[in-house]
């Protein structure tokens, strides 16, 4: 007979002595259990004494997670957490460096559980170690030259156990002093710094401005980005991406009225030629965590055009229409004429005609056609630095085009409002960066003007691909449209350079997007006479329980997901599996990314899949009403989807990719009985289908296909009629 669920045989060891084999009832309180096992080494004074998981977390086992605990797990009896805070609250206080080093480190390692954390805290630690820091610094400089190394290991594990007990968010960000402050930018602000103490530093001044706009102003006062430049000058590469994040906390919690300013600072430093250089251009391989941070730059950085983008031209003000009279100057080669100069129809013709061929829609008053938004003033500032930067193609485009036949000519005006549009949508300006997203391109921090300097090559395209298309007036949204394309695909491929990506437009024509086209819809032919769909109709619920097997088959390998915390860079897993009779989900953290599988036995939670009410995705998850403005954003909000079961509890989850995503929810839906409907699903549907009608309708009459293949025939008893071709 099995024994009962709620019994489990685990091993507890105890320093000195033998561990012991035991059957613990989990429903037996936790004290009772703690009680009995002192009981049997003859110790006294139990409520002084805790369970800890007896591995390299050392996470010490409460009433909320003794769930944890499975049969054949190691536990270690322990001292209790408040009896551990308070004993090392004594430790990090003695006057001895040695004892003091070795409280720190312990502290530093313990800091990482919630339970001891919240002993520690309630001890007032915080505050004891930020004392530490703000004062007990200066004692220990004046031996940093006798104890260097134990200075800096001093400091570095009292760093570590504050950003520990910090990212468990007990303690409330606005709560520390500006000494404190001062002290942790000193550090930054200092060449010659422990590299663990200098990355520490960094990661505290970063969380300080994302979780408190208070906090942002008296950092931004401590640290400048002159300070912070020398750290990417290095070859580490975690203290280049603490530094990058520094900057890209900085300018997001910026007031929009200092962004452009702090921009003008960044360009005055050179911080994009020294990023290029010495992260992007470097020996070592970029990161994920780099590569989320240039691209949470890149997104900064364009999104200061959103001023622009949502400015609407004023038909009335004279400095704007300047711009237009420079576009017209600049093109055609003329003076401004003086007022007395002809009369006022002649000048309003000769205007008229010229703006004509420079492609507005509106002849009489250009100025009209800015005063949609987007693009607003963004595409006017686009055109003008076109016609001053690259002066010659400009000149080319618009006289090329007034002199075709009015039908056939590619209005150069028109074209600019709508590329800069495009190009804003492409390039998601005035969007909050992504949490999850890597997406950065190498080619934008090529030159200081990256954003103009990409809408010039791109009307070039445009002004190539109309030619090509031999398009009219009335293709204009054709146009357009395989333009997008061919920027989209070249910037796929991630050009490192400016040169590279027109490289890349320029084998990518009109007649090579015609050819990528037909090889796509070769490969997702579709067939529309009823017969056809008839058979589609009859043969796509043998696919949809294909797919739908594969999907549960999927999730019994299991996916991990990552926790998102405040601080990315600290990143958690947890893996979620389904067992093979689709039964029970299990699930359980873990120390890292695993390699391959995780075997059942590991997880320690399980869900029965007959407990489950729903599956609820997006904003509407409990996990995404918790989260602030910031991170609300909406790539992260369509990885997140949660399952609801029993009273109103909920398993959340943030799937790492789209993939992942669509073949959870798939799956989970599945085995509610629910319809599958992900766009994958949809896609895997598309396929299959095709595939199978395709084989279905081969030319196959009076052919009987056998089952078996064939014999292979024997060796023929001579090679005589081997022909010799030479």
């Amino acid at each position: 007979m099995p024994p009962p669920a709620d019994i489990v045989k685990v091993a507890i060891e105890w320093p000195g002595a033998f561990p012991k084999l035991m059957e613990i009832d989990q429903k037996k309180p936790l004290s009772a259990i703690i009680k009995e096992v002192c009981e049997g080494w003859s110790l006294g004074n139990p409520e002084n004494f805790a369970l800890q998981i007896a591995d390299a977390t050392n996470f010490y086992i409460t009433e909320k997670n003794r769930s944890d605990i499975k049969n054949g797990s190691i536990l270690r009896l322990t001292t209790s957490p408040y009896q551990t805070a308070l004993q090392l609250h004594e430790r990090i206080q003695s006057t001895s460096m040695d004892a003091k080093l070795e409280a720190l480190k312990d502290l530093a390692n313990a800091s990482r559980d919630i339970t001891f954390a919240q002993e520690f805290i309630n001890l007032d630690g915080i505050s004891l170690l930020t004392q530490m820091v703000e004062s007990g610094t200066e004692r220990y400089q004046k031996l940093q030259k006798i104890m260097k190394p134990c200075f800096g290991d001093l400091l570095s594990f009292t760093l570590t156990a504050f950003v520990e007990l910090m990212d468990h968010g007990i303690v409330s960000w606005d709560t520390f002093s500006v000494a404190f402050i001062k002290k942790i930018a000193s550090f930054v602000n200092k060449t010659a710094m422990d590299t663990a103490v200098l990355q520490r530093s960094l990661a505290i001044l970063e969380s300080m401005v994302l979780n408190s706009q208070d906090l942002y102003h008296k950092v931004a006062q401590e640290i400048t980005i002159g300070q912070l430049i020398p750290h990417l000058q290095g070859t580490d590469q975690d203290i280049q991406t603490y530094t990058i994040a520094v900057i890209n906390a900085l300018f997001l919690k910026a007031p929009e009225e200092k962004r452009q300013e702090m921009a003008h600072i960044l360009a005055q430093k050179q911080l994009r030629s020294i990023i290029l250089s010495n992260v992007i251009r470097s020996n070592t391989p970029i990161n994920d965590e780099m590569a989320h941070q240039l691209y949470v730059l890149q997104v900064l950085n364009f999104n200061l055009l959103e001023d622009r983008m949502m400015t609407k031209m004023d038909p009335q003000d004279q400095a704007q229409r300047d711009i237009i009279f420079e576009l017209r100057r600049i093109a055609f080669d003329v003076e401004l004429e003086p007022n007395n100069s002809g009369s006022i129809e002649k000048r309003k013709s000769m205007y008229t005609r010229d703006y004509k061929k420079l492609g507005f829609i509106n002849h009489v008053n250009p100025a009209v056609d800015f005063t949609q938004i987007p693009p607003g003033m963004l595409a006017l500032d686009n055109m003008l630095y076109f016609a001053r930067h690259h002066q010659d193609a400009y000149i080319r485009i618009v006289l090329e085009n007034s002199s075709r036949e009015d039908k056939h000519e590619c209005p150069f005006g028109r074209s600019s409002i709508e590329l800069t549009k495009m190009l804003c949508e492409i390039l998601k300006v005035g969007e909050l960066p992504s949490e999850n997203c890597h997406d950065f391109h190498p080619m934008f921090f090529t030159h200081d003007r990256a954003f103009e300097e990409f809408f010039c090559i791109c009307i070039q395209l445009l002004n190539k691909t109309w030619k090509e298309m031999r398009a009219t007036s009335e293709d204009f949204n054709k146009v357009m449209q395989v333009v997008r394309e061919q920027i989209m695909r070249a910037l796929t491929a991630k050009p490192n350079s400016l040169d590279q990506f027109k490289s890349r437009l320029q084998n990518l024509s009109y007649t090579e997007i015609l050819k990528i086209r037909q090889s796509e819809r070769m490969n997702q032919e579709d067939f529309q006479s009823r017969p056809i769909l008839e058979l589609r109709e009859k043969i796509q619920p043998e696919i949809m329980e294909l797919i739908k097997q594969q999907r549960l088959n999927r999730l019994c390998e299991g996916t991990c997901f990552r926790k998102i915390s405040s601080r990315r860079r600290q990143d958690k897993f947890w893996y979620c599996r389904l067992s093979p009779n689709h039964k029970v989900l299990h699930y359980g953290d873990l120390e890292e990314s695993p390699q391959g599988e995780v075997p059942h036995d590991s997880l320690q939670d399980k869900l029965p899949v007959a407990d489950i009410k729903a599956v609820i995705t997006g904003k509407d998850c409990p996990h995404m009403k918790e989260k602030g403005a910031l991170k609300q954003n909406k790539e992260v909000l369509e990885l997140a989807f949660s399952v609801l079961y029993e009273s109103d509890e909920y398993l959340n989850f943030i799937a790492p990719d789209k993939h992942e995503y669509c073949v959870w929810t798939d799956g989970l839906n599945a085995l509610l009985g629910k319809e599958m409907t992900s766009e994958y699903t949809k896609s895997d549907m598309d396929t299959l289908l095709s595939m199978e009608m395709k084989l279905r309708l081969l030319d196959l009459e009076n052919i009987q296909i056998p089952e078996a293949p064939p014999p292979i025939p024997k060796e023929p008893s001579n090679y005589d009629f081997v022909y010799d071709c030479n």
